[in-house]
Formats: structure tokens, sequence, C-alpha cells
């Protein structure tokens, strides 16, 4: 129970060491890293060339050029076999000829998570009776806010910005606020589309903080005479806060669309993610420098039902490469859509469980609301 209790809070506050200053964080934000949109899950996550539609407020603002009418989408996920949940809704509006902004919402969390401190008996040295009476549940939560403006340049050409404010906590232990900015810059032509996005191109800060008191013991040490304290029945010295970096990731996207007959088209998408943080868990990395290539392909019918396949990942395993592959599957009926993928998301040998995630994308195609001249 002892060590129980000590794993549990330990792994709650992993990301507040006790050393001051700035750090690099190679999953700061993690929790933003799967993306959004059951399509582009279907697809490997290859989008940012792609993506013409409200979720660009992710994948690449400046997609959000290209939308023609206000638009609303909402997505929800399961995650390591429906332990962490997910939560997305972003909504664009066009502004002008060449301008568009939007507002999305991101959420992930764990609930019912067991503190265990006060069931060990420290005077005793040993689980309390009925330690079941003294475990208490808290949840960690990390939630995003994107605020995003795309502009129209050129008849092909558009840019985009994000500014993300990051809010992060961990029962009452811990919490952090973080914020950067995400740019990204779209060409379309004639069946080609090309895509950049820079994620956290101001850098990432992620400043957190701990609260003292969430680690306070039941009872009172008889050598003192005062309340006992979390390094006197741990031997471990309270972590305190610290200020993360997340550095930024290039990410180069490309695609291409092929009619099929008159009535079907295919769409193949290949994206590659160019991290400088250091992650080894990727296939191809060398030193600090990682490349994380995505690729996708979707078959659609008259614009109405759409299957997908894609690669999400690669990477270097105990076995070798391992492949994450994904699937999928859409429909359209006019200006609504509904779209499911599945995942295995940590990769073939995995245990963490499988990915699934439905998403609904709504144009709101009224007269009165559609942007005046030709969106892209």
């Amino acid at each position: 129970m002892k060590r129980v209790a000590l794993y549990l809070v330990w792994s709650a506050v992993a990301v507040c060491p006790s050393a001051h200053g700035q750090r690099i964080a190679k999953y700061g934000a993690d929790f933003l890293a799967g993306g959004v949109g059951a399509r582009a899950l279907a697809m490997g996550g290859a989008q940012v060339a792609l993506v013409k539609n409200v979720n660009s407020v992710y994948w690449n603002p400046a997609g959000m050029a290209r939308t023609a009418y206000p638009e609303v989408a909402y997505m929800h996920a399961e995650r390591f076999a429906g332990v962490v949940s997910f939560d997305y809704a972003a909504v664009t509006l066009p502004v002008s000829d060449e301008s568009t902004i939007g507002l999305s919402y991101f959420r992930s969390g764990v609930n019912d998570i067991k503190n265990t401190l006060n069931a060990w008996d420290a005077e005793r040295n040993q689980p309390k009776a009925n330690p079941e009476l003294y475990v208490s549940s808290f949840s960690a939560a990390d939630m995003a806010y994107f605020v995003s403006y795309a502009r129209r340049l050129r008849s092909r050409l558009s840019v985009g910005i994000s500014g993300k404010l990051i809010r992060r906590m961990i029962g009452d232990f811990a919490d952090a606020w973080g914020y950067s900015f995400d740019a990204g810059i779209q060409w379309q032509g004639r069946r080609v589309v090309l895509g950049v996005q820079v994620q956290d191109v101001s850098t990432m800060l992620q400043s957190w903080s701990v609260n003292p008191s969430a680690f306070a013991i039941e009872g009172t040490n008889p050598e003192t005479g005062t309340a006992y304290t979390f390094q006197e029945v741990f031997a471990q010295e309270l972590p305190s806060g610290q200020t993360f970096l997340v550095l930024p990731v290039l990410r180069l996207g490309s695609g291409i669309v092929l009619p099929v007959g008159q009535v079907s088209s295919v769409t193949v998408g290949l994206d590659m993610d160019v991290a400088f943080d250091g992650q080894q868990a990727n296939a191809f990395n060398a030193g600090a420098v990682s490349v994380h290539p995505r690729a996708g392909v979707e078959y659609s019918f008259q614009q109405v039902l759409a299957v997908r396949a894609g690669i999400n990942r690669l990477a270097s395993g105990t076995a070798g490469l391992d492949i994450v592959p994904s699937v999928g599957a859409g429909f359209r009926l006019g200006s609504f859509a509904l779209d499911y993928g599945f995942g295995d998301f940590g990769g073939l040998v995995s245990e963490l469980g499988y990915s699934h995630r439905i998403s609904v994308h709504v144009s709101l195609n009224r007269q009165r609301w559609e942007r005046s001249g030709d969106a892209l």
C-alpha cells in the first residue's frame, strides 16, 4: 500500500521535478498530438495540405481560408481502451472576402484516479484497517483553447495563425499554464495541394506550480508532536514547480486528388513531421532531430460515402519496425458529415488498447452567411 501511494502521487506530478529553471519537454503537449477529426485519424493524420474545413484550426490554420460558410465540428475519442477520453469542439466564420476566424476547445482527461496517501498508517508503518475507507479520487485533465485567423493572399495561396492557451491540472496536486502560436501556409493547384505548418512556432512555455497542502498526511508524529510530512512518511522531497519549453515542430504536407470515373475520386496524402526535441521513438532520428512520416488514402463515392486507410506512425520497437495503421469511413448528407476512425494507439504489438473516434461536421450553408467572393 505504501508503494502504491507513493507511485500514484509521484506519477501524477512527475512533470514537476524539484530542479528550478527551464527544461526542454519532449512530450509537453502530447495530449494534442493525436490531432482532431475521425477523417484525419483514418488517413494517418496526413492533413496539413488536404484540410480545408473547420478542423484546419488544428492541422493548418491556413485551410480555414478555403471555407465558404460558417462551420461547426465536434469529436469524441476514447484512448487506451477507454481510460482516456478526448473531446474537441470548434467553429469557424468567414468575416470578409479573404479572412476567416476560428475558435476551438480541446480536453483530454482521466477520471477516478485513486489517491491512497491517507490509507497508510505512518505511525505503525503499515496500511490502516479498512484502507479503502481512506482512499479518495481525483481527475487529471489537459485543456487547450485556440483562437485562429486565416487570410487568402492569392487565388491559390493562403496563410493562417493560431494562438494557443494551455491549461493542465492534476487534481489538487499541481497545475500549469502554457501558451504559444501555430502558423501555416497552403497552396492549392488543380489536383495537387501543398502545405506547411509550424506548431509552437514561438516555443511553448508551460509553467507548473505545486500545491504542498495537497500532500498533507493525516496523523501526528509522536516524536515531534507535529503533523506528519510527506518527506517523513515517504522519504522523498516534495516536487516543486518549473517552467518547461516545448520546441517547435515543422510539419510538411502534400496531397493529390484524382478523379475516378464521373462520380468518384481518390485522395492521397503524405505528411512529414520534423521535431527537434530529441524524441527517439520515431523510426527516423539523428541526435535531437526526428522525422515522423504519415500517409493516408481516401476513396469517395459521389461525395457521399468514403472509405479511408492510413499509416499514423512508424516507430522503432524491440521487435523492429512498428507500424501503426488506421482505417475509417465517412458519410455526408448535404451540409452534414459523420465520420468514424479506428486505430491501434500504440502499434500492432502494444497492449495500450485501441483508439476510436467519432466526429461530426456541419457547414451552415445559408446564403446570408456565405463568404463574399469565391472560397479557395
